[in-house]
Parts: C-alpha cells; sequence; structure tokens
C-alpha cells in the first residue's frame, strides 16, 4: 500500500485540511461502516449515517466562505467523498448528491437565492438534482418537462425519473423547458423546488441492484407552482448551467467510484494474504500477483488522474469537460473491474452477502450508467479529437 501513501503524502494536506479528513475517518469509521450492511439488506434510508455527518458540518465543505462555508478545495471535498463511499456507498452518494444539486445554485443563483436557499443546507437539509426523464437520459436535450410563465410565478407540469433522494431532499434542483422558447436546446431552464410543494409528488422508490439504502425516486410535477425568483438565471440557461454543473459532479462521481474500488483492494489484499491454497497463500501465486499488480497500476493512475481535474478546478479553470468524462469514465469502469475480481478471489466467499466485496460490486455497477453512460463518455472523449 506504500504506492497509495505516497499519492496521499503528494496532496500535501494543510493543519486544517488533515484535521478535517481526521474527524471523517473518525466518523466513518465509528458511526458509518458498522451499520453499511444492514442499511444495505434493509433498503432503509441510511438516516443515522447522514445525521453522523451533519454532526461535523460537512455540507459547509462545498460552500464558499461568502456564504458562510468552509469554501474547501474540491480535493478535500473529493477524499471526503472518497472515504465516505468506501465505507457506505449509499452514504457516499447522498453526501455527494448534495453538492451536485447545491453547487450551480451557488454558482448561477443570486445573492438573494443563496440568502434563501443555503442555510437550510448548512442545518444538515438534503439536497437532490432532477434531469433524468423516461424519454430523457444521457440526452437531455429531450427532457420533456415544462414551466410555463404566469406572472409571478412559474408553473410545473412533467415528470422525472431515477432521482436520487428525490423523495427526502428538502431543496430540488429542477431542469425542465420553457414553454415560450420554441428550440429545444435554447428552452432548457432550471429552478429550486422546495419540498412539500403543492402539486409535487413521488410515485415510486426503485428497488435496486445496489446502492439499497440511497433512495431513487420517480417524481411528478402537475400544475406546481413556485415564485419566479426561484428561476436560477435567466430562461434558456438550463443548458450552460446543466453542462457546468456535470464538469463537477462527474469528478465528484469519480471520487466515489475510487472509494469504492479502494475499499474492494484493501479486502482482496487482506484476504489473500490469509487465505492459502495448495500450501501456499494465494497471493504467492504469480498470476495473482500480475492481476494485483494490473489492479493497484489502474487505481494508482486513476487516482492520480483524479487530482489532476480536481487541481483544474481549484485554479478556477473552465474548460475540462473532456477531462472530467475521463476521470469518470476511468474511475468506474476501474470499480467494476475491482471489484468483480474481488468477489473472483475471495471465491466462494466472495458470492455470499456476508462479505462487503459482495456489495461493492453490486455497488459498483451504477457508477458506469449515471453522469452519463460511458458509452456517452468514450463519445465525447473521441470527438474531442475531431478537427473542425
Amino acid at each position: 500500500m506504500k504506492i497509495f501513501e505516497a499519492l496521499d503524502r503528494r496532496r500535501r494536506w494543510s493543519g486544517e485540511e488533515a484535521l478535517i479528513l481526521e474527524q471523517v475517518q473518525r466518523v466513518v469509521a465509528e458511526s458509518i461502516a458498522p451499520h453499511a450492511a444492514r442499511f444495505d439488506a434493509n433498503g432503509e434510508f441510511p438516516t443515522s449515517s447522514v445525521e453522523a455527518l451533519n454532526g461535523l458540518g460537512l455540507n459547509a465543505i462545498f460552500i464558499p466562505e461568502a456564504h458562510g462555508g468552509i469554501g474547501a478545495p474540491f480535493r478535500l471535498y473529493a477524499e471526503i467523498v472518497k472515504t465516505i463511499s468506501a465505507a457506505c456507498a449509499s452514504t457516499g452518494i447522498i453526501y455527494a448528491t448534495n453538492m451536485h444539486a447545491i453547487g450551480p445554485l451557488i454558482e448561477f443563483g443570486t445573492e438573494e437565492q443563496k440568502a434563501r436557499f443555503l442555510p437550510r443546507m448548512f442545518e444538515g437539509g438534503l439536497a437532490a438534482l432532477a434531469i433524468t426523464e423516461a424519454e430523457a437520459g444521457s440526452d437531455a436535450i429531450g427532457m420533456q418537462t415544462r414551466f410555463t410563465p404566469d406572472g409571478d410565478s412559474i408553473v410545473i407540469d412533467g415528470s422525472k425519473l431515477f432521482i436520487t433522494s428525490g423523495d427526502v431532499a428538502d431543496l430540488i434542483l429542477l431542469f425542465g423547458k420553457w414553454s415560450d422558447i420554441a428550440d429545444p436546446k435554447r428552452a432548457i431552464s432550471v429552478l429550486v423546488l422546495k419540498k412539500g410543494t403543492p402539486g409535487f409528488s413521488v410515485n415510486a422508490i426503485e428497488k435496486k441492484m445496489g446502492h439499497r439504502a440511497s433512495s431513487t425516486a420517480a417524481l411528478s410535477f402537475s400544475g406546481v407552482r413556485v415564485p419566479r425568483a426561484n428561476l436560477v438565471g435567466a430562461p434558456g440557461d438550463g443548458l450552460k448551467i446543466l453542462l457546468a454543473s456535470l464538469n463537477r459532479s462527474r469528478p465528484s462521481i469519480a471520487a466515489h467510484a475510487i472509494g469504492i474500488a479502494r475499499a474492494a483492494f484493501a479486502d482482496t489484499v487482506e484476504y489473500i494474504n490469509l487465505r492459502r491454497q495448495s500450501g501456499h497463500r494465494i497471493v504467492e501465486f504469480q498470476g495473482i500477483q500480475f492481476l494485483l499488480a494490473d489492479l493497484a497500476s489502474e487505481l494508482a493512475l486513476t487516482e492520480a488522474w483524479l487530482d489532476h481535474v480536481c487541481a483544474q478546478i481549484d485554479d478556477g479553470e473552465r474548460d475540462f469537460g473532456v477531462e472530467a468524462s475521463i476521470a469518470k469514465m476511468r474511475a468506474s469502469d476501474l470499480a467494476m473491474r475491482m471489484t468483480t475480481e474481488a468477489v473472483q478471489l475471495h471465491g466462494g466467499s466472495g458470492y455470499c452477502q456476508d462479505l462487503r466485496v459482495e456489495r461493492l460490486m453490486r455497488d459498483a455497477k451504477i457508477t458506469q450508467i449515471w453522469e452519463g453512460t460511458n458509452q456517452v463518455h468514450r463519445q465525447f472523449i473521441g470527438k474531442s479529437f475531431v478537427r473542425k
């Protein structure tokens, strides 16, 4: 594990950052990891785990100091996501989704909007990002949810699918199309919807392969009326805001996937150093060592690339969409490969729910699908080399 320790030393955490990470690691070890298997088995929302994170005030990590937060660098946020996700992927994505949803409000919202909505997040509120629809997955331009202006209000009609924390979120960053704009790209707009608004309903909670403790909801909106002051940006600004938000949520998903991969790798190294077959420890077989070398190399390189993307974000760069896609794609592919090999190397025991690697394998799969499928990311990365 020395190569990963060296990587972490190169991050040169400040005293305050190191203290935050120590606190997160302690809370994760004491209050989150011990309950992860039970929450997964029962499909129960991990309320106690979320409360443990709120006890540290972790929502303040991604909120700037100007608005009362800590304003920590993105690389610290990413490390926190890795740490939580290694212990409980469901809790990790609940926390990460708060940033995915609130980040665009921080970047594009008015001071009045931030004053109204951010205090709820400091109090430990939950947020959701609502983009996907039945006919609009990776192709967000196909969304049909409609925003109709009506004086000082906006009337919302439509539905959303596969919305993480959609049933429990206090605030939902909701994307739809402005009714007065005909062009499907230019029509995309975004607003903030508060929990409990009349006409907003939760239609279903999905039963999933993995991330069973993180709720994934189907939502509907029938004549939902919100103040026009809840519109983020101007009508038609939604696509610009969406793309900017994805450039940060994709590295966040990469961190989440790396956390899963880290856990699977650690469990596997521990197991194959103890388990013996034919008079030898499993780790002593050359074929296993070759596999271990490949997995360790890919994990180290993926971590280093995510560090590079985090540095771009912290340096204020704006054009890093391809780099963000590479981070998300490679980290999620690694998470799936790492967990699959972990189950294989644990033998029959790995296929049973008594061991964490079984849960990690189920949790890893969705990382290749959400925030844009990896097929879409490969196309996007490949197209970047086409000369105009």
